[in-house]
This record gives structure tokens, sequence and C-alpha cells, in this order.
């Protein structure tokens, strides 16, 4: 019987944490692994060592900030999009797509929007709308779909240690909260919450007031998955052990287990990236052959 492990790990800043990120590919094996806050230039991204450990990637870096990157154990990732379309001035990576092991994989990584109000908490709520208008045609393609990355939105107050001390930051405004309720409105699953609907998960402890030896953390890493492949979702958890190394990344990845993904045409040729526009209509993964698509 088939099983596809998919994770997502928000590595804040590849150059710094390469070294874990390695050695929790190798150690977990992931067969597809979602990656935000790159920080780091395309020329930067570690291909070569990942390829030496027998991961193909597809990546879109930043100087400095943001950078979003999809990995897959043993072929390389086929790109399908790059941006969410609705706003062509939009420079910021956070969203990449690909095909990988026969299921369509978009990765994101969502505004942080701190400090709220302000232009970056209007400009976080614009992206989630981007964000919600895609995943509404993404949703029906026809093909397994997971969407994965750090969502930076704390669903609810079970997800987070205590939601007295973060009352002001834009994680748990209404507005975004409302926004992702939305689009589990359109049908996916929150698979993390939907295996474990009353327990405590936490995938990210900031660096302050002690935190992480507290274990006060939050819940904003999410894969999120659409009504083909939800069917499928057998297991999911947290890599805590990530989080508690030298020098890491103030997130753990966060993974779930398929078992028997939907079948699914498999791609040999990948499509030339392309940037969104609002000229474009949104790209979506090669049509299913299945009745009604």
């Amino acid at each position: 019987m088939a099983t596809l492990k998919i994770a997502t790990f928000n590595v804040n800043g590849i150059g710094t944490r390469e070294r874990h990120l390695l050695e929790w590919l190798e150690k977990e094996s992931p067969d597809v692994a979602c990656l935000q806050e790159l920080k780091a230039i395309d020329q930067k991204f570690p291909a070569k060592a990942l390829a030496d450990i027998g991961y193909g990637a597809i990546w879109q870096g930043q100087q400095s900030w943001n950078g979003v990157a999809i990995l897959a154990k043993g072929q390389k990732p086929i790109e399908t999009r790059r941006g969410l379309p609705g706003d062509p001035g939009d420079t910021h990576s956070r969203y990449i797509e690909a095909a990988a092991h026969g299921i369509v994989v978009g990765c994101l990584y969502a505004p942080n929007g701190n400090p709220q109000p302000g232009p970056k908490f209007q400009y976080k709520l614009a992206w989630m709308d981007r964000l919600l208008a895609y995943a509404r045609a993404l949703y029906g393609c026809g093909h397994p779909v997971v969407l994965a990355g750090d969502f930076n939105v704390v669903p609810t107050d079970i997800d987070i240690y205590n939601p007295k001390s973060w009352l002001k930051d834009a994680l748990l405004q209404p507005a975004p909260r409302e926004k992702y309720r939305q689009l589990l409105g359109q049908g996916w699953v929150d698979s993390l919450r939907h295996l474990n609907p009353d327990k405590r998960i936490y995938t990210f402890w900031d660096y302050f007031r002690q935190h992480w030896p507290r274990d006060a953390g939050l819940r904003i890493d999410h894969l999120l998955l659409n009504e083909t492949l939800a069917p499928h979702l057998v297991d999911a958890g947290v890599d805590r052990w990530v989080r508690g190394g030298e020098k890491a990344s103030d997130h753990a990845p966060t993974w779930i287990t398929i078992e028997d993904p939907a079948e699914t045409q498999e791609l040999s040729v990948a499509p030339k990236p392309r940037r969104a526009t609002s000229a474009r209509r949104p790209a979506a993964p090669p049509r299913s052959r299945r009745k009604g698509t």
C-alpha cells in the first residue's frame, strides 16, 4: 500500500539553517517538502547539497526576506505557477506551485501583517483575498491538491498557548481568522486539526521569553487538502525535535501521511515558470480525465 509523506517547514533563513534542513530531510525523509522564509537570493539556494541527498527542487528566493521552495525526493518538481494572481506589482516571493509524486503542491508564505493596524496588515488581508480567489479554482481542479506553508494565522484559541498575550498581534485578529475560515469553507481540510480535533498542537515558538522551554507555542503552519486528497489522509504530526536544536528555526516541520493517493496524470515536461499578472487567469494543473472535470 503506497504512502506519501508531505511536510512544510519555515526554515527562517536557509543559509543559516542549511545543516538543520539537511539533517531533518535525511532523518525524516519526506517525499515532498515545502520551505518558507529562505531569506536568500536564488543563487544561494543549496540545490547541489539537496541533490546530493536525493532531492530535486524548485525555488523562488528573495534577498533578506521571504522566499519559498518545493522539494521532492527522487525527482524534480514540475513547476506550474509562481506568485498569486491579482497584483502584478507584488514582488514578494510568497507562493510557488508544482506537480510532484502525482499531486499538486502549493507552497505559501503568507504575510505576517505586523504591526497592525497599518499598511502591512492591509497587505496581509489583500494577499489573503488573492489566495482565497485562487484557492477556489485550485480546489476543484480535479487533481489531489495540498496547500502547505506558513499561513501566519492562528485559527482558534486552541491553537495558541495563551491568546491574551497576543491580543494585538496580526496573527490573531478577527479579519485574518475569518479569511482562514472562508478558506476552509471552500472545502479545504485542515489536516492536523482534522485528525486532532481537541489537542493543543504547536508549530512555532518564538525566541523570546523562553517560549520554547515553556512550550508556549502557536499553530500557524498548516497543510490543507482538497476533496480529492483529503479522504487519503492517515496521519499528521510535528517534528518538534528540530526546534530543539542549537540555533534552530523558530518553526518545527509539520507533516502529513497520505495513503494510496488518487491516481493523477504524470507530467513529463515542466511548463515554463510564470509570474502571476492581473491579465492572466489563475494557472491550473493539467486537466483530469475524470468525469465532470
